[in-house]
């Protein structure tokens, strides 16, 4: 029998989000049924539900920073239990059978075969539904446990925005004795700067906002260069082991890549929608990297979350209720939120 949910979906590019009831599928042996409480408000909703990026299909729910309660499982589940507090992200499939997947890194799934949790196709052909709802249902594989010290409302950003800049951090083993740079300061940003400073690395936020500097260096950040001025970069010049790219707008590239050390590294977790120019010799002349990093796999994000319990590390967020969802994305427009809203799904009205 499926199960009944409700939530606010986009029905088109141009229209408001709006209330919408849906179905998931029936409970299988090895699925959750999650109770939403808390829903996080990420960037790639907007451009989503606008179709931005394309390919986008509709009614689409979004979210996929989802922390609630369970309310059932399936006879064959072992990890979770029902009133457990646990979390789901971008992810809610994969082959679980290739490389990738065997490694724990699902996002990259050699076969394609990576279920998104909104705007995706499951295995039999139906569309994901996202957070913006009351519940969920999601193979126990790609549930996760939320530490009972975190605050639950400030952790579900964690579920991208966190995980989305740990895995690059972690990967490239940043800790004490490296400088780091984080590039923009939002959602992205301010957890990388938290996750970068609780690493033990020496941070400097590098941002074009004069205004951001007290709010950089209460987040963790060392330093503070307000990228607008004059040769602000070149007196920065071969400067950090580490830089941490979380822009989505367009931006030059080689301006940053020439504060990198020798064997420097810096890696793109933004998404800007058109191509960047690189210079060659930027990269050759240092032997500097330049890499890319989408979300992390759900072993890494479990991990994330552990550390962040150990540490009280959540995101700085605004609550807000389902019903304010449109002048959230509109808000979103203009950088007005520090740093990520999350929506009371106790705030939904049928």
């Amino acid at each position: 029998m499926t199960i009944k949910a409700f939530g606010y979906a986009a029905q088109s590019a141009t229209t408001p989000l709006a209330p919408f009831h849906f179905e998931h599928r029936a409970l299988g042996a090895r699925d959750v049924h999650i109770a939403i409480r808390w829903s996080g408000v990420c960037h790639s909703d907007l451009h989503q539900a606008r179709n931005e990026w394309g390919g986008s299909s509709y009614p689409m729910v979004p979210g996929h920073e989802i922390v609630g309660q369970v309310a059932a499982v399936g006879a064959a589940v072992t990890a979770h239990a029902v009133g457990d507090w646990v979390a789901v992200g971008c992810m809610v499939g994969s082959c679980r059978t290739c490389p990738s997947c065997e490694a724990g890194d699902e996002q990259y799934c050699d076969r394609g075969a990576t279920v998104f949790t909104y705007n995706s196709r499951n295995p039999d052909g139906s569309a994901t539904q996202g957070g913006y709802a009351d519940v969920i249902v999601v193979d126990e594989h790609f549930v996760l446990r939320v530490p009972p010290t975190l605050d639950p409302a400030g952790a579900a950003p964690l579920l991208c925005a966190g995980v989305t800049t740990w895995s690059p951090l972690r990967h490239w083993k940043i800790g004490p004795g490296h400088r780091v740079a984080v590039v923009g300061l939002g959602g992205l940003g301010h957890m990388a700067l938290k996750l970068a400073h609780a690493f033990g690395a020496h941070v400097t936020q590098l941002t074009t906002s004069p205004g951001k500097e007290d709010d950089a260096r209460r987040l963790g950040a060392d330093e503070v260069v307000v990228t607008r001025a004059p040769d602000a970069l070149r007196a920065l010049a071969r400067r950090f082991d580490f830089i941490l790219d979380t822009v989505s707008a367009p931006h030059d590239l080689n301006a940053l890549l020439g504060t990198l050390k020798t064997n420097g590294t810096m890696v793109l977790v933004g998404l800007p929608d058109k191509p960047a120019t690189l210079s060659a010799g930027g990269l050759a002349s240092r032997r500097r990297t330049l890499a890319g990093s989408m979300i992390g796999g759900i072993r890494e994000t479990q991990e994330m979350l552990d550390f962040c319990g150990e540490r009280g590390i959540v995101a700085d967020v605004e609550v807000i209720r389902m019903d304010q969802i449109n002048d959230a994305y509109e808000r979103m427009l203009k950088n007005d939120v520090k740093y990520r809203f999350v929506i009371d799904m106790a705030s939904l009205a049928a």
